[in-house]
This record gives C-alpha cells, structure tokens and sequence, in this order.
C-alpha cells in the first residue's frame, strides 16, 4: 500500500471487523490486534497524505414522510416569513462586520501610532547631497541659553550619550566644545512616540543627528552638560549619519578629568598605565592611533583652537609692526643648521632634505632682499631619535628675522611684545577654551612680567650653582637643569617666563655672532616658559668671510651653502631672529605633560599615521 486511497481502504475494511466485534461483544484482546494495525496505518496515512484520517461522511437517513414534506413546496407565508428572518440575520452580521472593522482599525491605527508608522518627526534622513537648500535656521549649542525658553530651535551635533529610562529618552548632544541635554517623553496623542523615544534612546554614540525642540529651563543645573542651564524638548529628532563601526573608546572615558600630574621631563615610551582612582581613561597611543575621534573631546577641540588663536595672535603682533610673511621652500639643498640631522630624499638625481628650519632664506628675506622684517609660520622637520615628551619630528615653526641698527636687544623687545600680546590675547579672547581644558587638564595660569625677564646665560648658571646644583659657564644646559632654572627664577622673580641670553659660542649654529667681547660666548638668547625652551635665537653673521670661517668649523660643506653666503656678499643689513615652536608654547602655556596633545597628528621616531 503507497498510495493514500489504499491505505484508506484498508483501514475502513479493518474498522469493520472491529464494529462487528463490537457489535457481538467480543472480549478486547480478541479484536485489540486489529485495532493497533488501524491505529499504525492511520499514522501511515498522515506521513503519506500530510492530513489525518478521516472517515468518510455518513449519509443522513431521511424518513420517507420527510421526503414527502420536503418535495412539498413551501407556502407564500412561509417564504415571506423565511426571507424576513434571512434579512434580520444579514443586517445583524453586517452590523457586526462594520463594528469588528471599526474596532480593528482604531487597534490597528494605534498600534501604527505606537510604531511610529506614517510619522515624519523621526528617523534617518536622505544623504546629503547638496539638494536645493531649504530656509532652515540652525542654532548653535553654545548660543542655547536662558534667554531663548519657549523658543524652538533646530540643533545639530553629535550624540554623546543616549539613554531610555521609563517612557522617555535622554541625549547628550555636542558640538565642538559645547553640550546640550535633549528629552522626549512618550505623548498620549503619540505626537511622541513609543517607536520615536526608542529610537532617540538606540542611537549609536557619535551619530550626527538634527533635533528640533522647545528650549526650557531644569529645575536643576545639568552637570553632563556645558550649557547647564537650558535643556531641550525634542519634538523632531532625525539622524543625519549614523556610526557605522563601533567605537574604539568611549568618548565618556575619552573626557575624563586626569588623575594626577604626569612627569612633562624625560623619555616617553607610550605605555598605558591603569588609573589609581580605578576608573576608566584612554591612553595617549589609543588617542593617537583613532586622533579623529580624541580631537571631539571637549579638551581638545579647545586646544586647538587656542593653538589656532597663537597663530593669529603671532601674525597679528608682527604685522602691526611692518613685518611681511613669507613662504620659504621645504626642500633644499644641504642642512639648514649645523647639529643636527636632516631628512634627506633624492631630488631627481640630486642629494636633497627637508628643511630643519626657513633660517638660511629668511635671512636672505630680511637681510639682503630689503624686506628687513619678515615672518613665517610652517612646517619644521628634524630627523632626531628623540623620544621624548617635548620632541617631534616634524613641528609647527613660527620664525621671525629683522634688520637690527645697533644691537640684538631690537629683537628680544620685539619677541617680548609678541609674547606678552599672545599671552594677554589668549586670556582675554580664549576664557572658554582655557576651562575646557583646564576641567580635564588641571594647570595653574600662567605667571609672566611685562617687561620680560631678562638674565644672562652666567646668571642662569650661578643661580643653579647657588642652589647646589652644577653647571658650568660654558657647558651646554640639559633639559632637567631648564628645567630646575624655571622653578628657582619662578620662586625668585615671581614668573614663569623669561629669557636668557649670551649663551656659550659651542652650543649654537654655525650662523651665530660671537659676542665681541668673549669669544666663547655669543650674541644668543632662548626664551622659556614653566622651565622648558620655547624660543631659540640670535644675531646672525651677515659678513661673509667670517660666515665661511664659522661654517668650516662646524665642517659643513660649504658648497651646500653657496648661495647662502653669497646672498651676503652684494650689502647684507645686520639682522637677527629667532624661531618658536608653536606646539611647545600651547604644551607650556596649558602646563600640559606632553607635546603629542598639541600636535594635530604627531610625527615621533615611532609613529607616522594617521
């Protein structure tokens, strides 16, 4: 038997021996054989049909005075009365119809609400693709304040943190150094719905999103937020790009205030140690190695953008005096500098590097090209193994060279001025971003004198010697010794910033004026701020033949510098100069541990992306 109808016949024919059985009142275990063979082949029936066995219908037996009835036709009364009752039953179940349709709705409808389905007041928004502009107005984060409750606004930033708690949604929304708190409750009339609060609450870290909402002000200040005060009442809440790769950090651990100061002296070698206090920090190489992510912290956003005010600050300074910035190549012929090594590269056949400093061409600028003052702000490179705190291999320099009439002291009151008018710009026109930094970096501001501080190289020595600590005259000045300089003129002369000049001849560039009085000594000067070097300077040699003289001392091949000494052979004016590091004034300025937190993308011996 394969096919169903066997299997069905077989099983009718078996239930017959066993009605007849039943029928004669046979014991059970007579007939109970019969009965598990019809059970087994029911189950073959169902594993071939797919259904479960089912006897066919009996056929009612009607009685032959019923047939008769029957086969009468009904009476007129008899089909009117029918036909009224068919239609009372057809208004009943279609009344029924309509209001199970109604009910079926209303649930359906509110189910949609719920879902948020046919809603337009949140989700993910069409690419951005230069579309036809529309006339909305943004407003920005750090503009939202007490002054504007009961306004709406339309918001854009990231999504710090998100949260759901009951029936309502919490965002940390930011945008560059500045936080706002938005809500959404769930409404009854759904305007807000279950779905919307759900998704506000869901929405990946860092995702950029608009929000539109009514400003109010909390019954309490809001800590997580830098605009305390305000809070925002979402009613519109649209996704703009979300994360599509998890996060390496959270920018929650990435803001967290230091624990402790770290040493800003010495090698660094990248290693991450655990916080004391226990709580989760991200490690300067994590930093480093994701630097677009680190650089939304609000520390960071304001760093930088206090290292962009030193630029402006800088060019602003020397403008105002008649200096004219200039551009100098980065790729040149020999060493810049004697001292120190260069990044050399092949230059179509030709032994080439990367410039250490502009030194030698802005002094062509100044000095023999009658622009007499000149400035720039650019890349620096130096090829030096220097894993330190305060190193990089590639900086930011801003140098600056003038004509000079009688003695380098017109150029230490110039570099006096830019600094003091640096210093001052950054306290008056940076407040917000000094805090920002300062609630994750603590520092103590920065103490300085106008005049400048002015002391001489043996002066700087003695008041090491006094101290108990050994220098000699003529000896080069190592970093911890700056650094032990910085406390005891701090302790003093009440500042942290001050420069001292005629430093030994030995320990300058082969283009330094010796001083006409000591041949050991030159016309040289550094400046310094909480200790560390910001500043190297001097005057400069703008005679030739002792140029030469200086340069074979340092045995740098002179035809490396040809051009550079013959731009002082056709009237060269007396000039001097000196270069900054624009990453080490922010590190110093900030009192912050290391120069990789102001550099946007460090270069170091060991890292060269991102």
């Amino acid at each position: 038997m394969s096919t169903g109808e066997e299997i069905a016949a077989k099983i009718k024919e078996i239930g017959e021996i066993i009605k007849i059985a039943k029928a004669e009142k046979k014991p059970i275990e007579e007939w109970n054989s019969s009965l598990q063979e019809m059970l087994g082949l029911k189950g073959k029936y169902k594993e071939v049909t797919g259904q479960d066995f089912k006897p066919p219908p009996t056929e009612k037996k009607v009685s032959e005075p019923q047939q008769q009835q029957q086969q009468q036709a009904p009476s007129d009364k008899n089909k009117e009365k029918k036909a009224k009752k068919a239609a009372v039953k057809a208004a009943k179940e279609e009344k029924k119809k309509l209001q199970r349709e109604e009910r079926e709705r209303r649930e359906r409808e509110k189910a949609e609400k719920l879902a948020g389905v046919g809603q337009d007041n949140f989700g993910d928004t069409k690419l951005i693709q230069s579309n036809p502009a529309t006339n909305k107005v943004w407003t920005d984060i750090r503009d939202l304040k007490p002054a504007l409750a009961g306004k709406e606004v339309l918001i854009r930033g990231h999504v710090q943190t998100s949260r759901l708690v009951g029936k309502g949604a919490f965002v940390l929304l930011r945008s560059s150094l500045y936080s706002v708190q938005g809500v959404c409750f769930e409404t009854k009339d759904s305007d807000i719905s279950n779905a919307m609060v759900k998704y506000v609450a869901g929405l990946s870290q860092e995702s950029v999103v608009d929000i539109v909402g009514t400003v109010t002000v909390p019954d309490q200040p809001i800590d997580s937020a830098t605009q305390k005060m305000v809070e925002v009442q979402i009613t519109s809440f649209h996704c703009i790009n979300k994360t599509s790769a998890p996060m390496p950090f959270l920018m929650e651990d990435a803001c967290r205030p230091d624990c402790g100061k770290e040493n800003d002296v010495g090698a660094y070698t990248g290693e991450e140690k655990e916080s004391e206090d226990g709580l989760v920090r991200v490690g300067q190489e994590t930093r480093l190695d994701y630097r677009w992510i680190d650089l939304r912290t609000p520390a960071n956003q304001s760093i930088f953008r206090i290292e962009s005010m030193v630029g402006h600050l800088f060019r602003d300074a020397l403008m105002k005096k008649g200096f004219v910035e200039i551009h100098t190549p980065k790729i040149i012929g020999g060493a810049s500098e004697g001292g120190s090594e260069c990044f050399t590269l092949d230059y179509f056949g030709k032994p080439a590097c990367l410039a250490m400093s502009p030194q030698l061409h802005k002094q062509m600028g100044a000095a023999c090209s009658g622009f007499e003052r000149v400035f720039e702000t650019g890349p620096v490179f130096r090829a030096e193994n220097s894993n330190t705190r305060r190193h990089l291999c590639e900086f930011t320099g801003l140098d600056m060279e003038m004509a000079i009439h009688e003695h380098y002291d017109e150029v230490l009151e110039v570099f006096s001025h830019v600094f003091i008018n640096i210093f001052d710009g950054l306290n008056e026109r940076c407040k917000d971003e000094l805090e920002r930094v300062r609630e994750q970096h603590p520092f103590e501001d920065l103490v300085y004198l106008n005049p400048t501080l002015k002391i001489s190289y043996k002066e700087g020595c003695k008041l090491l010697n006094d101290a108990g600590i050994e220098q000699g005259e003529y000896d080069d000045l190592s970093t911890t010794n700056e650094k032990r300089l910085g406390n005891i003129v701090k302790e003093k002369y009440g500042t942290d910033f001050f420069f001292m000049d005629k430093y030994p001849l030995s320990v300058r560039p082969f283009y330094t004026m010796p001083d006409p009085e000591n041949p050991k000594l030159s016309n040289s000067y550094d400046f310094f701020i909480r200790g560390q070097e910001i500043l190297s300077g001097a005057q400069r040699i703008h005679e030739p033949d002792l140029l030469i003289e200086r340069a074979k001392h340092w045995d740098i091949p002179l035809d490396a510098i040809q051009s550079y000494v013959d731009s002082f052979r056709n009237g060269a004016l007396p000039h001097g100069g000196g270069g900054i590091g624009l990453e080490r004034v922010v590190m110093l300025f900030l009192g912050l541990p290391n120069i990789r937190k102001t550099s946007w993308f460090p270069r170091d011996p060991k890292r060269i992306a991102p």
